[in-house]
């Protein structure tokens, strides 16, 4: 499998975790927001930070789906997943 950029981010950060993550804890690290906490919601860096955004949610689904990172405590209201790489996760990052 072939990685893009934000998969390959995300997966690393995961992988170098001491303990499982939720990976939406790294988005704004990822893609920081470029715009002003006041700015409208149509404003044009906000609606491109929300894609990004949601093209993160897109990478790590894809990331579990392809079995390189894996839920190791289900979300249970009060927190997200809890993920941590796969062995297959981390031979992808070397």
């Amino acid at each position: 499998m072939t990685l893009n950029a934000d998969e390959l981010k995300l997966l690393g950060m995961i992988a170098r975790s001491p303990e499982p993550v939720a990976a939406s804890s790294f988005f704004h690290t990822i893609h920081p927001p470029n715009f002003e906490r006041s700015a409208a919601e149509d404003d044009p860096r906000r609606v491109v930070w929300q894609e990004k955004q949601f093209g993160l949610y897109r990478a790590m689904i894809d990331l579990h789906d392809a079995e390189l990172i894996r839920i190791v405590h289900p979300a249970n209201g009060e927190r997200p997943d809890l993920m941590e790489a796969t062995q297959a996760g981390r031979a992808a990052l070397a």
